[in-house]
């Protein structure tokens, strides 16, 4: 058995098929790993914002159902709709602040509708997620999400005390530092599986001791019965589309394509840990993913519930037991549809008190600001990107603050900048485009996806080439790369419907250490990163003559990366420039 990139070995593949027990078994225990986070978000943004009790329970079983079906269609990846990984799918914690305001500005009804464009938003982006490659950089993303902490702590500091009057002065702090401490000293001290089951560890320490100050709800878990679905709660639709809609939704849109962003890197991640040999990251995987997880938002708000996201815990299972089948995924789905119709078990989650359930979140909050710093360095930073960074939040927490001259910027576009998130994350997308814009030239043709074309593309790379004082030696060698390429992308073509041949684009730019020829095409068959990265491995006499210009093409670049969309395929090419003796 081969070793996974992780360094754990794997048991069962994607299309594996593990017995049923065993997938039936690992599906519940991640459901259980993560019914709390599911459950108790929606329970936070309703509390917070003065939400009815028939609301909050509808919201619940809702937004089970809705991380149900969209778990599945994630573990399924049919009709380019899922990953085909086990992604778990769950509701999430970016949109607390921005769901809080939207209920307490105008009620469920405006924020489902919110929640639904967002959602449109979300699946065009899904469709065209290669045109937006050079916008949403790590730097870019992994602010926002920094921001997001900025944002939501204020709320969860609040629900601190949120407990009875009658209630001792010491039943809110103790027992949230008992949840607080507990969480963390599993995690930073636990191993293994011990270190996933810490947030519910820590829920139920600090459940056990608010039992003691006698702030647990026990009424509302009572009265639950054991089977059934609320029948009163829904929401519906708002189509009163007044100011109020109109200011909040860049907001929800924006985070819609923050948790896209999370989606993506959540995606990406599980392609690693799934497979025995290393395989090059299938974007159409990625597109797949970000659409299932439009489709969840989507039914979010036709059903009345807070929009969803991927849950990375999926990926720490998968590197724990080794086993990345998609029963498993499905199974996991199907444990929460269950759940969804179990109200008694719902109701232990519910009246579980304010300190505790803040301080559950406050952990969870704590670690993405983290999360968001590692995606800032993932890629290394210069000094253009820390400024980028730096500047972006500390404006964005500034604006949250509201000591950003808030007589101008309070009634600018209706207040869409109140939100440090928003107005934090438009600065640093206005910077990254600033960068990538003087960063040089990109010289760009298009020509038919042909071989007929190389003439065209050689005379192209040679001209490109020649303004930056190429040596001849250096552009024959960037010219026979580009011939290499154009020869492995004709040949995975054949067999194609000509339908689907589109033109061929070639974008060169000038980088310090050579040029880059990125090309974009129409679908192909199979990625060159993985072809290069099996050459050598079970070579035959018929192969070589197939092999050969994959290993020209290894031999004349310093870095190729393939990115497989749907319907286009992006390979970039970089050369090297031969430094004068």
């Amino acid at each position: 058995m081969q070793t996974a990139p992780s360094g754990v070995d794997i048991r069962y593949e994607p299309t594996d098929q593990p017995p049923v027990p065993l997938s039936a078994g690992l599906g519940i225990q991640m459901a259980v790993l993560t019914l709390g986070g599911i459950v108790l978000t929606p329970a936070i943004i309703i509390r917070s914002a003065g939400g009815t009790p028939e609301f909050l329970a509808w919201a619940v079983a809702a937004a089970l159902v809705v991380s149900g079906i969209s778990t599945i269609l994630q573990a399924l990846g049919k009709f380019r709709i899922g990953a085909g990984y086990v992604l778990l799918m769950g509701t999430s914690g970016a949109f607390i602040a921005i769901c809080i305001e939207a209920l307490r500005s105008g009620g469920p009804a405006l924020m489902c509708t919110l929640i639904v464009m967002a959602a449109l938003f979300q699946l065009l982006f899904a469709a065209h997620l290669s045109k937006f490659r050079r916008i949403l950089t790590p730097a870019v993303s992994g602010t926002v999400i920094m921001l997001i902490a900025v944002t939501v702590m204020p709320i969860l500091f609040d629900m601190l005390n949120d407990v009875p009057e009658t209630a001792p002065a010491s039943a809110a702090p103790v027992t949230a530092l008992i949840t607080v401490v507990t969480i963390a000293a599993i995690a930073l001290r636990g191993t293994g599986l011990l270190r996933l089951w810490a947030p519910i560890i820590g829920v139920a320490f600090g459940t056990v001791t608010s039992l003691f100050y006698n702030i647990y709800d026990t009424q509302v878990l009572a009265d639950a019965s054991w089977l059934g679905f609320p029948t009163t709660g829904w929401p519906g639709l708002s189509f009163s589309l007044d100011t109020t809609f109109w200011t909040l939704l860049p907001a929800f849109i924006f985070v819609t394509m923050i948790g896209a962003i999370e989606t993506i890197g959540d995606s990406i991640a599980v392609q690693r840990v799934s497979w025995r040999r290393p395989r090059a990251v299938d974007f159409r995987a990625v597109q797949g993913a970000l659409s299932a997880d439009g489709v969840g938002n989507l039914l979010s708000g036709l059903a009345g519930t807070i929009p969803n996201t991927t849950y990375s815990s999926s990926i720490s299972m998968i590197e724990l037991t080794g086993v990345a089948a998609r029963r498993v995924g499905i199974a996991l789905g199907i444990t929460f549809l269950v759940v969804a119709f179990q109200p008694k078990i719902l109701a232990v989650f519910l009246a579980i008190p304010g300190p505790v359930v803040a301080g559950f979140v406050i952990v969870l909050i704590a670690m993405l600001f983290v999360v968001g710093m590692r995606i800032v360095v993932q890629d290394g930073i210069d000094y253009r990107t820390s400024l980028i960074v730096g500047f972006a939040f500390w404006i964005g927490a500034g604006l949250q603050q509201g000591v950003i001259f808030p007589e101008v910027i309070g009634g600018f576009a209706g207040g869409i900048l109140d939100s440090g998130m928003v107005g934090g994350g438009l600065v640093a997308i206005l910077l990254t485009t600033l960068v990538a814009i003087t960063k040089g030239r990109r010289h760009h043709l298009q020509t038919p996806f042909a071989l007929t074309a190389l003439g065209e593309i050689q005379e192209f790379i040679e001209k490109t080439a020649t303004r930056y004082k190429w040596r001849p030696n250096d552009i024959l060698r960037a010219q026979a790369a580009a011939e290499e390429a154009l020869l492995i992308l004709s040949a995975e073509q054949s067999g194609v419907d000509e339908r689907k041949l589109k033109y061929l684009d070639l974008i060169i730019a000038q980088e310090e250490d050579g040029l880059s020829l990125e090309f974009v095409a129409s679908d192909t068959q199979e990625n060159i990163e993985d072809k290069i990265a099996l050459l050598g491995r079970e070579l035959s006499e018929s192969s070589l003559e197939k092999d050969i210009s994959l290993r020209m093409l290894r031999h004349l670049t310093s870095s190729v990366r393939h990115e497989r969309y749907h319907n286009t395929e992006i390979v970039l090419l970089k050369v090297a420039q031969t430094v004068p003796a």
